[in-house]
């Protein structure tokens, strides 16, 4: 393992390489509820035990999202931090977690020619106004963030930060423990527009990418409909690269989030296991991913509820042809529903070659 005072220059600028002079990344999130789904992971503490008891399973779907067109492996490691393994009383397995993460991360990425991101993210335990919370907030992000460095990653994502503060703080963790690896810091957009520190959203990833984040922008939470509206404002104040990470989710003016959206049939919540009766069709990703780019927005992905087929989506759109753009549907050769002449070269009785 690599040591904290060596990393290479090289992958340091890899993230920004990337994006500069307008270039763009796909980055697949998700694996959260993707993992729920799949049977192994449970709702309500939502932490990643599969890492260490399935970690062929974490494996395979991240080759599956790269395969689908991701640019970036991102390890693992969201709510695999102390609190939350406290919480399940798994908190000596915290660190074999994390590297087992990284590890797996690493290695599809090395083997596709990918990028891999370490990832932190909201405590549940940050109070701004509590300093031996921040402290033991600010331990948390530190180690996580030394074992990304240490396992090779090539930068470290911060993600779903609810306040302001929060996110501030895992920034000038990465910036004093990263070792010089760029950091992507994403809000999270709940019902209201500001964090819950009380800061617009363009606001905060102002003073983000003024205090020195490579990439700023939102993720999970919000639907793409009732998140684009705040990515052109957030494009508009920020100058830097912007990232929209939304849940692909039919979110509503009414009801802006996943977490708020109701089932009709039975008026009680949908989430988090009755989300699927909310799921954005193909055609509403496709749809996103070209109104986002012509927002400018560099760095797109989809977070929890993500599959590999949005994912390739996603790519396409941002211009891409990944290897799962094999099989895109081509409804032409169906045998029903097809070019009349394909229906009747290959489906008439007589007509076969």
């Amino acid at each position: 393992m690599r040591s904290i005072d060596n990393c290479d220059l090289a992958q340091t600028t890899r993230l920004r390489d990337r994006l500069k002079n307008g270039g763009n990344m796909v980055v697949a999130e998700g694996y959260l509820l993707e993992l729920e789904r799949r049977g192994h992971l449970q709702a309500g503490a939502f932490i990643p035990e599969v890492v260490l008891e399935h970690p062929e399973v974490v494996k395979a779907l991240h080759e599956e999202f790269v395969h689908a067109g991701s640019d970036v492996v991102v390890a693992f490691t969201y709510y695999g931090h102390r609190a939350k393994l406290k919480v399940i009383g798994r908190e000596d397995d915290l660190m074999e977690l994390n590297l087992r993460a990284l590890k797996m991360a690493k290695e599809v990425a090395v083997k596709t020619g990918t990028l891999m991101a370490g990832d932190i993210c909201n405590t549940t335990i940050y109070h701004g106004d509590d300093p031996s919370s921040v402290e033991e907030v600010r331990e948390i992000f530190r180690e996580q963030i030394e074992w990304a460095v240490q396992s090779g990653a090539d930068y470290i994502i911060a993600e779903r930060f609810e306040e302001f503060g929060e996110a501030k703080l895992a920034l000038e963790c990465i910036q004093q423990f990263g070792n010089g690896l760029p950091a992507v810091v994403t809000i999270a957009p709940h019902v209201e527009d500001k964090t819950k520190d009380g800061l617009t959203f363009p606001e905060a990833c102002k003073r983000l990418e003024e205090a020195g984040a490579d990439v700023v922008g939102l993720n999970c939470c919000r639907g793409p409909s009732t998140m684009l509206p705040l990515l052109k404002e957030i494009k508009k104040v920020c100058k830097g690269p912007i990232a929209a990470l939304p849940v692909p989710f039919r979110t509503t003016s009414e009801e802006p989030t996943m977490e708020v959206l109701t089932d009709p049939d039975t008026g009680m919540p949908a989430f988090p296991v009755d989300l699927p009766r909310f799921f954005c069709s193909r055609t509403q990703i496709a749809e996103f991913a070209a109104q986002a780019k012509e927002i400018g927005v560099q760095y797109i992905g989809l977070c929890c509820g993500n599959a590999s087929h949005y994912t390739r989506l996603l790519a396409e759109e941002y211009g891409r042809k990944p290897p799962a753009s094999k099989y895109a549907p081509d409804m032409s050769k169906h045998y029903r529903f097809g070019n009349k002449e394909f229906v009747k070269k290959h489906h008439t009785p007589g007509q076969q070659d």
